[in-house]
């Protein structure tokens, strides 16, 4: 089921799926029934619709939130964002099936991946009202490297993917939400905000579980998490931080505020 997400490229067809499969999985646990967790061979990169082109980070033009036309940028920016997270989550269920783990690790997992579907699909409704779409503009390449980087280290994973790039989400999302009430823009905000509400419970599906590994190896998560940043993000961890929300999702600040802008 990973998989068949995974390898499907166009945005609307992989969201449909996800949220299909995301559905058989809540059926059949609730029935008492549960699918089988077995093994897979997933991509190294998940399959692309032909557009947007991918550019390196550098290189993504910039355009003013405070334009109709940096709103629009803005929005695709969040859909490419979302569309990765919908990989993401299936991803680490296809990729790391062979560590032993609790069914609650698939449950949320396989939560998140359809909260991400329709987080997607409300992003690219927010363009079409605008008069655009997803594919319109070029978006970021770099999103998939922490993937590739981790493809190893569930540890890592968790660490880098909910823990350090969708707690991010919780720092930037009030600002955008801002935005889009300025503009009087209710749509987007309305679609922000059941974001911003739900990316709450996926960085904290992360943290749940990096603690949970770390309590199995008897480590210190602080000094883990501090390890696995430095090897695996290639960044900073730039303030100001949404702490009362990071807080709500599980992470205190004894884990970002040491690595703030130490990184490179």
């Amino acid at each position: 089921m990973a998989v068949e997400v995974l390898t499907t490229a166009d945005g609307r067809a992989k969201t449909a799926l996800s949220r299909a499969h995301a559905a058989r999985w809540r059926d059949a646990r609730a029935a008492g029934t549960p699918i089988p967790v077995g093994e897979a061979a997933p991509p190294l990169h998940p399959a692309r619709p032909a557009a947007p082109e991918l550019l390196d980070p550098r290189d993504v033009p910039r355009r003013r939130p405070g334009s109709p036309q940096g709103r629009i940028a803005l929005l695709h920016a969040v859909a490419h964002i979302e569309l990765n997270a919908v990989d993401l989550h299936w991803d680490i269920i296809a990729r790391f099936g062979h560590v032993p783990m609790p069914m609650g690790f698939y449950d949320d997992w396989v939560k998140s991946a359809d909260e991400e579907s329709k987080h997607f699909n409300l992003m690219c409704d927010c363009l079409e009202e605008l008069g655009s779409h997803y594919g319109a503009l070029p978006a970021h390449a770099g999103m998939w490297r922490a993937a590739e980087d981790t493809r190893d280290d569930l540890l890592g994973r968790l660490a880098v993917v909910p823990m350090v790039l969708e707690a991010r989400g919780l720092d930037v999302t009030p600002g955008m939400i801002e935005i889009f009430q300025k503009a009087n823009a209710q749509s987007a905000v309305d679609a922000l905000k059941i974001i911003y509400a739900e990316e709450v419970h996926h960085v904290a599906y992360g943290s749940k579980w990096f603690h949970f590994l770390c309590g199995r190896d008897n480590t210190d998560p602080v000094v883990v998490f501090h390890d696995l940043v430095r090897t695996y993000f290639h960044g900073a961890l730039k303030p100001p931080f949404n702490e009362e929300k990071r807080a709500e999702a599980g992470i205190p600040p004894d884990f970002y505020w040491p690595l703030a802008d130490q990184l490179r």
